[in-house]
């Protein structure tokens, strides 16, 4: 019944998602061709996701969700966001550090650092600051489709001077109009007392579906949102992070841990590889004397061989790993899976597969990076894959370490022309950034169903195929919903008796007092 309700809604937002490209395409772009960015309008004809994010923002009602659609693509056309770049924006708004992205959430959502005080109203300036926001959240929502954001207003040492209501109203829009599905959460940090007529008026802006996303927060209860290694000292924490440009401050991604120990930087590779071999020139010459005579070697079998243990030893590597369900495709590779990797507190969850298949016809160089190298292992981090061929990398957890939603894998992938030519690491220095494909991947952390594993191993019933843990996991969440419901339905119920109770007083008391009115008049 449960799959034949989700099967029926499917095809309901497939209607919408038709209805609303339908409707956009004769309505909206029929008449005005030059209204948008002809890339935006092939977008939308696309992308189900981009359509999915204005409908579900939007309540599923059609009429408001093209009114956004409209409002969002005429301002991307006029601040041509298709084509900003960071050539684009005045160095200058760069430097200040004003404006960031940098660390993440304690649910694993990026964060959007507005640093207040460093902010002064200029009129001057104010669409180039605009377009600069514009250009991080593009750049966000390239990097990280879909994923929100979690926007930090820094409010330390600021004060009247650094308020920009226009300004602010702009950001509250990009999330309320452009970006649909953006916002995680709004937390305002140290905001001064003088500025809360200020802020009354931004709640207004924000609208109904919005208002529940603004949090206030003061530098002791911040860490409720937001870790201490990703707040820096002023709010408690303990991010050594200081912003400086150039570059753009990105995601940390370093060289994962490999099955023997950390990998070294390519530049150790190389010195490294040339000291062993001065060793072995050295040793061999050394033992020249008493060298034995080469034995005949058979080719043939020691291929076969090498192929039988190459196949044993992935079949042990993958063994017991989670196998990928979705896959992205890319240009060069197909990943899967396509968005996250999910890691638990068992034995069993521990260990997940990422598969990379070639779909061109070279050679692909491919590395795999983590905003955590001291956590995992990763083997291979590093090769080369065949045309038309796949690689299994396996990612476990190292030793007692354990996943946290704000870990980040990137996968970067560059086609091999002259194969055989030069070093995987000679290569990946000369080869160009544009050439370059990259794949994120984040990881998301299984509930812990140790009582329920538990009942399970008692219980005489079987347990059935490999997909049981999943219904297990949407079977523990409905039961803790519905615990939640209930204890408000129940807190609810009280309430109402209590105003009920307090109502039936205020009758008797306007009874009583109507009674004493009446008696009083005829005594006088």
């Amino acid at each position: 019944m449960a799959e034949l309700e989700q099967h029926e809604g499917e095809q309901d937002l497939e209607k919408k998602i038709e209805e609303t490209r339908l409707r956009f395409n004769n309505e909206f772009v029929q008449d005005s061709t030059e209204k948008y960015d002809s890339r935006d309008v092939e977008r939308l004809q696309t992308d189900d996701a981009l359509v999915e994010g204005y409908l579900t923002w939007r309540i599923y009602v059609v009429d408001d969700a093209l009114k956004m659609i409209d409002d969002s693509f005429q301002w991307r056309k006029e601040f041509g966001v298709n084509d900003l770049t960071e050539s684009s924006i005045p160095r200058w708004m760069f430097e200040t550090g004003a404006v960031f992205l940098h660390g993440y959430d304690k649910e694993g959502n990026k964060l959007f650092w507005f640093k207040v005080k460093l902010h002064v109203k200029d009129a001057k300036t104010i669409v180039d600051k605009k377009k600069y926001v514009a250009f991080w959240l593009e750049r966000y929502a390239k990097k990280e489709p879909g994923m929100p954001l979690t926007v930090v207003f820094d409010m330390a040492e600021s004060g009247l001077s650094n308020i920009d209501m226009e300004f602010v109203k702009y950001i509250i829009n990009c999330f309320k109009v452009y970006y649909p599905k953006f916002l995680s959460k709004m937390i305002i940090v140290d905001m001064p007392w003088i500025m809360n007529a200020a802020w009354k008026i931004v709640k207004s802006w924000l609208g109904p579906e919005a208002i529940s996303k603004l949090k206030f927060a003061s530098r002791s209860d911040v860490n409720t949102f937001i870790g201490p290694e990703y707040l820096p000292s002023h709010m408690g924490g303990t991010d050594s992070f200081k912003y400086s440009y150039p570059p753009l401050p990105d995601d940390d991604f370093q060289t994962p841990i490999s099955d023997n120990g950390p990998i070294v930087s390519e530049e150790d590779t190389e010195s490294k590889e040339g000291e062993l071999d001065v060793k072995d020139a050295l040793e061999s010459s050394f033992n020249s004397e008493n060298a034995v005579k080469p034995k005949k070697v058979n080719f043939l079998e020691d291929s076969v061989k090498s192929e039988d243990n190459d196949k044993t030893d992935v079949s042990a590597r993958t063994k017991g790993a989670r196998k990928p369900l979705t896959t992205f495709k890319g240009p060069l590779l197909d990943v899967s899976p396509a968005e996250e990797l999910s890691f638990g507190s068992g034995e069993t969850e521990k260990k997940c597969l990422i598969i990379l298949s070639n779909v061109t016809k070279n050679q692909v160089a491919f590395k795999v990076r983590t905003t955590a190298p001291e956590k995992y292992r990763v083997k291979p981090s590093s090769s080369c894959c065949e045309p038309g061929a796949s690689i299994d990398i396996v990612v476990s957890l190292h030793g007692g370490s354990q996943a946290s939603p704000q870990d980040r894998f990137l996968v970067m992938a560059a086609e091999m022309d002259n194969v055989g030519s030069q070093e995987l690491a000679q290569f990946w220095k000369e080869v160009p950034k544009a050439k370059i494909m990259e794949h994120r991947l984040r990881c998301h952390v299984l509930e812990s169903l140790k009582p329920a594993v538990s009942l399970l191993r008692d219980s005489p019933v079987d347990t059935g195929t490999s997909g049981q843990p999943e219904s297990d996991i949407m079977l523990m969440r409905m039961t803790a919903c519905n615990s939640r419901l209930e204890q408000k339905l129940n807190t609810c119920l009280w309430l109402q008796k209590v105003l009920t109770g307090l109502v039936l007083v205020l009758v008797v008391l306007n009874l009583l007092c109507l009674y004493l009115l009446g008696t009083a008049q005829p005594t006088s």
